[in-house]
This record gives structure tokens, sequence and C-alpha cells, in this order.
């Protein structure tokens, strides 16, 4: 019943008895009395004892309501003037405003009729009816305005009353209407004003670029529409008061009345009005369209941060798949052409991820309001153009040692094919003389001359010097040519033996026979056939060595496939290792991350406890330190000391030890579950500080304490990082788990997410729950707080009034509810401005419900977003409507999960 709207009460104005005004039977001339008193004149007019009732209740009320409170106290004369009349009208105007003038009379003065007999009448009646007046005030009766100069001043009377004072009836009523609908109009501009500036406070922002620039151009021309109404306001109120002030600009003589200088001091206040109005206006509209532009950068930056880390992390793909590192110089030449390319497509993007990395710098740098959403996306950037150009830069290393070693082994295979060519060459017949075997020495000893020349003097060295880069596949290559330049070696050493033994072979001497004549001339000696013998022996060994060269040239061919398949099923393995190698430099770049900002988070906790805490004790700053801020330290730094002590003893230790092992991360977070729950505290003191900086920010022991620090930020943003530090560590989490996909660990990564996402909910609930005012009991009591929200409430009570009822079912309640497992609390949430900051919550208590006696009821015919909770067998019923299905069904699951519990205890 304490929300049923009251009808409100709205004062008259001129417009409402614009009729019964033009009548002028009652006139507000603007004179005043010697004490200032206000004087309103009754001037003849025929039919007043006509006037009805209401009309003269009205103009008099209006009349009267128009003087400031302080001439209205002094009193009200009344001039009655009746001079053309009878008794019967001045007895009846007497008893008219007797019985209803609403303000406080000082005097009354009546000019009696100018006829020598109704003037008798009039002396005689006023004797015998003045009792009858019930008139605690003096009535003087005038004979002339003669008279009525001798109580009032000629220069407060107008012409018609033998003063001098100049009054226009209808100029008088175009003024007042005039003052009127532009104090209505200053009173609706203020509302829309008000109204629009709670639409925008309350406005979430937009999680897209499209809908951010829409609400932006939303937003901005409803600021230009209620800024031209504004200057419209000023420019009708300029107007109205060089109206008012017309008289005086006209005739230097002329003076305004005291009414009129009301009038214009009413104009002028209501110009200022507007004047701060707008400048308010104004100053809010500025921080909210600075958020709202910050809020589209954001938005932008984003969007292309999406763009370009989806570019990015394709390249990356796409080079770590550059895994081959050839197996012959065209195939590493092509190599190298296809890494050029990939290094020229990547230029762009890596261009741009510089430049909007530089871009997120300059929004950090210009104050945006989120910074530790910028800063991650701005490192990110800059560490993958790194990976990606130090990889490219080992792979260009990596090809160009391989390119070195298949043109060397190309070199050595061509030079064993030259080398074979050359024996195959060298005729057998031609060797046989001294002069052949020393031409073919020759032609041997230049051939091997040009080893020198290919560094393949020392074949073993020679594969030695790449023996880091090569793969299995490569390394049976080269194997298998060190073997054959072993071979052709060994082949050339023996042809130089047999060649030698020839050059170096003498002719032996013919000694003379006798003949025989008993000798056949056709008998062959066995001498003569000895030579042809020998030739046909040595070609049937070079046949027959040929023959074991190429069997052992099928064998290398089959050996080759063999290394060509293990050079596939090692190339793929090389692959996933990559991958692997990737998941685990991305995890390792977040611990590092971690750590690093762990570290100066506890620095900068060390710096504020020393460099300004402790400096409160130290004597020679006493004197600086604001009387307001005697013995207050720890409502400024709150448990400060406890959470550095926590980071820098554990915590930041437990985080070194998961560098080599980021598996352990995770149970960090859980082991440290409840000692994290210290934020709580702190953030529920932050009000408290906050205000006292406030109060005490601009003293001269903090400007000094700043400049011994050397900090650049004063000590409120530093008393800040506390509350950006808990809710850091959830970010973080978040990319560890995408890193962690499907992989071991996973669920430990989620379990700690969750419990850091609960510990900020518990602190967020906490700062909801110290807001809250006028309840008798202690919130401490009431149990855990589960939920906390806002919601609109209906009410029905079957005990109360009808008309109630009904009022209740059609007029919704702004309630902020509280859940505990013991309690539900029905809070107004109010929001008040405290020295020009921002505008600050406080949820003052209105009335609870036990949990162990309520009801709920999940859905509620025509709205999927209400549900009933009922109490006391239904006696009272309370409709809460939720601004979403999801947000209902939450509410509803909690609950039954109270409620549930609660029965499994009582079973």
């Amino acid at each position: 019943t304490d929300e049923i709207m009251q009808q409100e009460i709205r004062p008259l104005v001129a417009v409402d008895i614009i009729e019964q005004l033009h009548r002028q039977f009652a006139i507000l001339s603007g004179g005043r009395g010697k004490d200032g008193a206000p004087i309103i004149t009754f001037p003849e007019f025929a039919g007043f004892s006509e006037i009805p009732d209401d009309d003269f209740l009205n103009v008099v009320t209006y009349l009267t309501s128009i003087p400031s409170l302080e001439a209205a106290s002094i009193g009200f004369i009344i001039i009655i003037d009746r001079r053309r009349d009878k008794w019967s009208a001045v007895k009846a105007s007497l008893t008219r405003i007797a019985g209803a003038f609403p303000g406080n009379l000082q005097l009354v003065f009546v000019l009696r009729p100018s006829r020598f007999i109704q003037r008798a009448i009039a002396d005689i009646g006023i004797k015998l009816y003045r009792d009858d007046f019930k008139m605690k005030v003096p009535i003087i009766m005038l004979n002339s305005v003669s008279d009525l100069h001798g109580y009032i001043d000629k220069s407060q009377l107008t012409r018609e009353l033998g003063g001098t004072l100049e009054y226009g009836h209808s100029q008088w009523i175009h003024h007042r209407t005039a003052i009127e609908n532009f104090a209505m109009t200053v009173k609706t501009t203020a509302q829309m004003l008000q109204t629009f500036g709670t639409d925008l406070a309350e406005t979430e922002l937009p999680n897209d670029v499209q809908c951010t620039e829409e609400l932006l151009s939303s937003h901005t021309d409803h600021h230009s529409k209620l800024k031209d109404e504004l200057k419209l306001a000023v420019k009708q109120g300029a107007t109205l008061l060089t109206c008012i002030r017309e008289p005086v600009t006209r005739s230097a003589n002329s003076k305004l009345s005291p009414d009129e200088l009301e009038n214009v001091a009413t104009v002028e206040r209501l110009l200022a009005q507007l004047d701060e109005t707008e400048k308010a206006f104004d100053q809010f509209w500025t921080k909210h369209h600075l958020k709202l532009e910050q809020c589209l950068q954001l938005r932008h930056f984003e969007h292309d941060f999406r763009e370009v880390k989806l570019t990015l992390d394709n390249l990356m793909e796409t080079q770590a798949g550059f895994a081959d590192i050839g197996d012959s110089v065209t195939r590493v030449e092509n190599l190298l052409k296809e890494q050029k390319h990939l290094e020229e497509k990547g230029q762009e993007p890596l261009e741009k991820a510089q430049s909007l990395a530089l871009h997120g710098e300059q929004l950090i740098q210009n104050n945006h309001y989120a910074v530790d959403s910028i800063r991650p996306k701005c490192v990110e950037l800059r560490r993958i153009c790194d990976d990606f150009t130090n990889e490219t830069k080992k792979k260009y290393d990596i090809l160009g040692k391989s390119l070195e070693l298949h043109k060397q082994l190309h070199k050595a295979s061509q030079w064993c094919e030259a080398g074979i060519y050359l024996l195959a060459s060298q005729a057998v017949d031609k060797c046989q003389s001294q002069e052949g075997a020393e031409t073919a020495l020759v032609e041997i000893e230049k051939f091997l001359v040009t080893a020198k020349e290919h560094q393949l003097s020392n074949p073993k060295e020679f594969y030695n010097q790449f023996d880091m880069i090569l793969t299995p596949e490569i390394k049976a290559n080269a194997q298998r040519i060190v073997q054959k330049l072993e071979d052709v070696q060994e082949m050339f050493d023996k042809r130089q033996v047999s060649l030698k033994k020839l050059a170096a072979k003498q002719t032996r001497p013919v000694q003379p026979v006798a003949p025989h004549p008993e000798s056949s001339p056709k008998r062959a000696s066995p001498k003569i056939t000895r030579p042809a013998a020998q030739e046909n022996t040595s070609y049937h060994f070079q046949v027959r060595k040929s023959f074991v060269a190429t069997k052992q040239l099928l064998i290398a061919i089959c050996t080759v496939q063999s290394h060509i398949n293990s050079y596939l099923w090692s190339k793929y393995q090389h692959r996933q290792g990559l991958i692997e190698k990737c998941i685990s430099k991305s995890q390792s770049h977040i611990i590092n991350e971690l750590i690093e900002t762990e570290r100066v988070y506890v620095e900068e906790l060390q710096s504020i406890i020393e460099g300004y805490a402790s400096e409160m004790d130290n004597p020679n700053l006493v004197h600086l330190i604001p009387s307001a801020l005697q013995n207050k330290k720890e409502i400024l730094f709150g448990n400060l000391p406890e959470i550095y002590d926590f980071h820098n003893r554990i915590f930041l230790k437990e985080i070194e030890n998961c560098i080599e092992n980021p598996e352990l991360l995770a149970r960090c977070f859980l082991k440290r579950k409840e000692d994290l729950q210290i934020y709580e505290k702190y953030c529920q003191n932050k009000p408290r500080s906050e205000a006292l900086w406030r109060q005490c920010g601009d003293s001269i022991f903090f400007q000094e304490c700043q400049r011994k620090l050397d900090h650049k930020l004063s000590l409120d943003a530093y008393l800040l990082k506390p509350v950006q530090r808990i809710t850091k560590y959830q970010l973080l989490l978040k990319e560890m788990l995408k890193c962690s996909k499907n992989s071991e660990g996973t669920a430990e990564l989620e379990e700690a997410l969750a419990t850091m996402l609960d510990i900020i909910k518990s602190v967020n609930d906490s700062m909801h729950q110290i807001a809250i005012t006028g309840y008798e009991g202690d919130v401490s009591e009431l149990g855990k707080l589960l939920m906390q929200g806002s919601f609109n409430v209906w009410t029905d009570h079957k005990k109360g009034h009808n008309k109630v009822k009904d009022l209740a079912r059609f007029k919704p309640m702004q309630r902020h509810l509280f859940l505990y497992t013991k309690m539900l609390l029905f809070c107004k949430k109010r929001e008040e401005n405290t020295d020009g900051h921002e505008k600050t919550a406080s949820y003052s208590f209105k009335n609870s419900l036990k949990m162990s006696t309520v009801g709920i009821t999940e859905n509620v015919k025509g709205d999927n977003k209400k549900f009933e909770i009922w109490y006391n067998g239904r006696e009272e019923v309370y409709i809460i409507q939720a601004s979403s299905v999801e947000l209902k069904n939450t509410w509803i699951s909690e609950i039954r999960k109270v409620l549930t519990g609660q029965l499994e205890a009582c079973r």
C-alpha cells in the first residue's frame, strides 16, 4: 500500500481561470502598503454578488498565491471600491471576503458609496453588522480616495484610486500566463533531461560495432533535439524578461512595481535553473558520449582484432605446415620460393597487426575505460607477429642450410658419375702400353684434383658439417653418396695401382734360337697366344665388375624407396610435434604473462604500503595529514596489507612453480580458493575508502608521497588495483583453457575458472549487501547470500481493501531482491549523488519473507518472465517479473534448491 501513487495536487495557474480573471472583479495591481503588505483591490463591479462562489474563491486564491512568501506573511491589504454602489453591495462584499479569503489579512479599506443616503446607510450598517463579518482585522470606512492616500502612498495605487501606479489588466494577465508557461517549460525540460539521463545511465553498452553505432547515433540525435528544446526555452525566458522590463527600458523615470520586480526575479531564477540544468546535463552528456565513443572504438578494435587474429592464425598454421626441408636442390629452391611467397602474403596482416597494436596502445594512453581488455590483445598481436617473424627466419636458415647441403651432395653425385664415366671411357687395350697407361694416369690425377675444388677430399667431414639439419631421408641419401664417393675413390685407387704397374713394366730381351727343321711351322707357340688370353681375362673381369655395380645400384634404389617411406612417416610425426609445440608455447606465454603481471602487482602493493600507509605514521609528515584523515588508515587502505602478505609470501611463489609445469596452474587457484576470499572484505570497504579519498585526496600529504614514489598516478588509481586484479585472473584462465581444449588438465582448468567466477560473484553480491539500509536485524544471520537482482513486483493481500488490491495488481513496484538461505529481502533501490560524483546505490529495506514459510509457482499466465512467491497459505502473494526468461529460471532454480534443502533437513 505504501507504493500506491497519490494524485498530485497541482496549484492554480492563470490559464485555468483565464475567463474569471478577465472579468476583473479582483486585481493584484502590484502596489504595497507601507510595511510591504500586498494590496488586492476589488474595483467596482456591477454583478459582484452574482459571481459563483467557486469562481470567486479560485480568483482570490490565485491572487494570494502570487506574492512571495515573505510578502504574504505580512498580510494582505484589501481595498473595496464601492463609491458608485449601495450599502447592500458593501455588505455583500465584506461578507464574501470574510468567509472565503484564503490569506492573512492586515487591513480592509472600504470606499463608501458617494451618494448621501447610501453613505448614511453605510455608516449605520457598518456599526450594526461589524461583528457579523467576523473579521479579526480593522475595517476602515473611507469617504474618498484622498482619505485612502493617508494610509497608502499614491505611488502604490492605480489611477482609478487617484494614484500614479501604471497597471494594465490585460498586460498583467499576459505576463502571468507567460511566466507560468515558462515555468512549466522549465519543469518539463528538466524532466525530459532527467529522463534522458536516466535512460542513458541504464543503457547497456552493445557488444558489436553496428549496434554501438546505432546507439551512439540515436543518443546523439536525442541530445541534439533536447539541446534545441533548451535553446528555445532560454530564448522564451529572455523574451519574457525583456517584456516585463519594457516600461523601464522605454522610460528612464519608470519604475517596476514590487510584483513586477518579483516577476523579474522569478524569470531570472527560472533561467538560472535552466542554465544549471543545462550545465549538469552537458557535463553528464560529455562523459556518456565519451564512453559511447570509447565503446565504439573498443568494438572496432575487437572486430579488427578478431579479423587480424584469424588471418594470423591461418598464417601460422600454414607456416607450421611447411615442415619439409626438401630432398633435392630443385625441391629446396621451390620451398624457398613458397616461403618467400608466404612471407610476402603475411606482410600485410603483420602490418595490420602492428598498426592495430599501436592503435590499442594509443587507446590505453587516452585513458580508455577497457584497458584490461585492450592490453592483453595488444600483447597477443605483438607475440604472434614476433613468433611469425622468428619462425620465418628459422625457416630461411634451415632451408639455406638444406640448399647448401643438397648442392654439395648434387655436385658430389655428379663428380662420382663423371669419375665412373672417366674410368669406363679408358680403353683397356690402350692402357696396355706404357704410354697409354701414363696417359690414363694423368687423366685420373687431373680428375682427382677436382675433388679438392668441391671440398670432397674428406667425405666424412662434409657429412658431419650438416649433421644437425639432416632428416633420416636426407641422412640416408647423404650416406649413399658418401659411400658412392668412397667406392669411386677406391676404384680410382685400384685403377691407379694397375696403371702404375703397366707404366713401370720393362720390355723383356728376345734371345735368338736356332731353327729346328723338324719343327712344324703351323704349330703355334704358347707364348704367342698368352697376351690374347690375358686381354680376354681382363675383359671378363670388367664385365663381372659392371654386373656387381649394377646389382649394388638396384639394392640402392630399393634402399632409397625404403627411406622415402620413412621420410613420409617422419614428416607426419614432425607436423604433429609442431602443433603440440605451438599449444605448449601458448600456455607458456600465458603463464609468463600471469607471473610478470603478478610480480608487478605485488611491487605496486608494496609501494602503496611503504610509500603511503607507513608514511602516515612518519612523525616528519604528521603535520601534513588532514584532520579528517587522522586515525583512519584502516578505512582508507582496508585489508590491503593482508592482500599483499598473501600474494607476496604464498601466491606469487606458487604460480612461479608453474613455469615448467603448466598443468599445476589450475590447482593453485583451487587450493587458494578460501584465501582469495579476502578480496570480499576489501571490496566491501571500497565505498568508505573512496568517500574518505574524495574528502582528503587533494591534501599536501598525498602529493608529497606521490612525488617521493615518482608515481604518475595518484593513490586512488592504485587502490583500485586489487579490484582490477581479482577480475583479471578469470580472463587468463579462459585464455589458458582455450589452449588446453580436449587435453589433460582441462577439467581442472574449468573448475578453477568456475571458482574464480564464483569469487567475483560473491564479491559483487557482498558490495550490494553492504548497501542495505533500514533492516533492523543482522544480515550475517540470514545465511549465505545466493542471488540478488532487480525486479518488478506486484503484491496481492487477501485481507486488504479491494480497491487497494486492484491498484496493486496494475501498479508494479521496483524492488531489489536479496535471496539468502533463510530469508528473502525486498528492498527499494535508491541512487544518491555524493559531492558531485557518480551516483551511489543504496537499498532501503521494505519487507522480508522467511524461506521456511514460502511457496513458489513457476508459471504465471500471460507472461513467461513472471513467477509467484506466496506466503502463509497464499494470504500474501508476490508476483515477480524478471527481465528475461533465463534470469527467471535461474532464480526459480535457486529458490527450489533452498526449499528442497529445507525439506530434506526436516526429513
